[in-house]
């Protein structure tokens, strides 16, 4: 989570050579960037094709609605990350593009509300994990314990969760109409009272605590996860013939796990994996924060800083777009549906 992107627009925009690792400021951003929009409209694309396959293979089960509700979150995030986006395209390549308004508008008035979904889908993907665990640990309990009633409660309260703790940051933007003096026409410009006491909440509340918590579950959970799918592949390795064709035809072997079992398992450390590889950047730049207080905007190691949140973010951004990948590769109902609509489509 580039958490500190938005808060602090008008510095990046301000960055000069007189700072150290410039160069490889520059560098970062010239590439980096400019792929924001296309990841963004295809993880858009992505995600309404994930939401049409899940509906219309039905949700009847735990995880099918915990995909679904994580598809739902990831295309609000990118929808709504959409403005910041394309602000900083502008901002990095067009600096004297004529706004018709305060440029940070659409840089930060939708950022953390995009945020807020970006919370929810890491929560979703932490259930995602505990509920493979739980059906690993006790699967004579599992679908007594997480019945999809119970999945669709953890979804809202995951949701509101995400709303309640980000409440302090997005409390503070408005919008307010101004006067220019050169034009004598309004203007709207967007102000942020008590900005800094609220940001120092939400670093508290949502970059430190929070993100630690999310990321060691996370971890456990992929270790667990992997380790049962190196037992069962060892143990399906060793059956004789017979026992293979067994399992290949959907039958549970002696661990309980069956094709389809393994399959479901090995799509969520892959989606848990990928969340993971997404945190790590922002974890490890914000844990050198609070070694190094230089490390941050408006400070000596600004643009190094500065480099550090374009990585995060596009890490961000790669995250909510790439698991229709993942579901296409380890989910056969999913990858036949979305076979089946594109038939569909391209005899139309």
């Amino acid at each position: 989570m580039a958490g500190d992107l938005a808060s602090n627009s008008t510095a990046f925009s301000t960055i000069t050579t007189t700072y150290p690792y410039w160069k490889e400021f520059v560098w970062t951003s010239n590439v980096l960037v400019p792929l924001w929009p296309v990841i963004i409209l295809f993880g858009i694309l992505a995600n309404l094709t994930n939401i049409s396959v899940f509906l219309k293979t039905g949700v009847k089960d735990n995880v099918t609605t915990l995909l679904l509700s994580l598809s739902v979150s990831d295309l609000l995030y990118l929808v709504l990350i959409s403005p910041t986006a394309c602000s900083y395209v502008i901002i990095r390549f067009a600096p004297d593009w004529p706004w018709p308004f305060d440029f940070q508008i659409a840089m930060e008035l939708l950022y953390w509300p995009a945020f807020t979904c970006y919370d929810c889908s890491a929560f979703l993907s932490v259930w995602l994990g505990i509920t493979r665990c739980a059906c690993v640990a006790m699967p004579l309990r599992f679908k007594s314990v997480f019945t999809k009633s119970r999945t669709v409660k953890i979804v809202i309260a995951s949701f509101l969760l995400a709303v309640v703790l980000r409440i302090p940051i997005i409390s503070v933007y408005r919008v307010v109409w101004r006067t220019n003096p050169n034009t004598n026409s309004s203007y709207a410009y967007i102000v942020k009272p008590n900005r800094e006491a609220m940001t120092r909440v939400n670093d508290i509340l949502n970059r430190n605590s929070l993100l630690f918590i999310n990321f060691i579950i996370m971890i456990t959970c992929v270790s667990v996860l992997s380790f049962q799918l190196y037992r069962a592949s060892r143990i399906r390795r060793s059956f004789t013939s017979a026992s293979a064709a067994q399992q290949e035809s959907g039958k549970p072997d002696n661990q309980g796990l069956s094709t389809r079992d393994l399959h479901v398992l090995q799509s969520v450390v892959v989606v848990c994996s990928i969340f993971i590889m997404s945190q790590a950047p922002f974890l490890m730049y914000s844990t050198a924060r609070l070694i190094n207080q230089e490390l941050d905007f408006e400070k000596r190691y600004r643009t190094l800083f500065s480099m550090f949140t374009i990585i995060s973010l596009t890490c961000s951004n790669l995250n909510a777009s790439v698991n229709i990948f993942v579901y296409y590769r380890y989910n056969s109902k999913y990858r036949a549906q979305l076979t089946s609509m594109f038939k569909i489509l391209k005899r139309n």
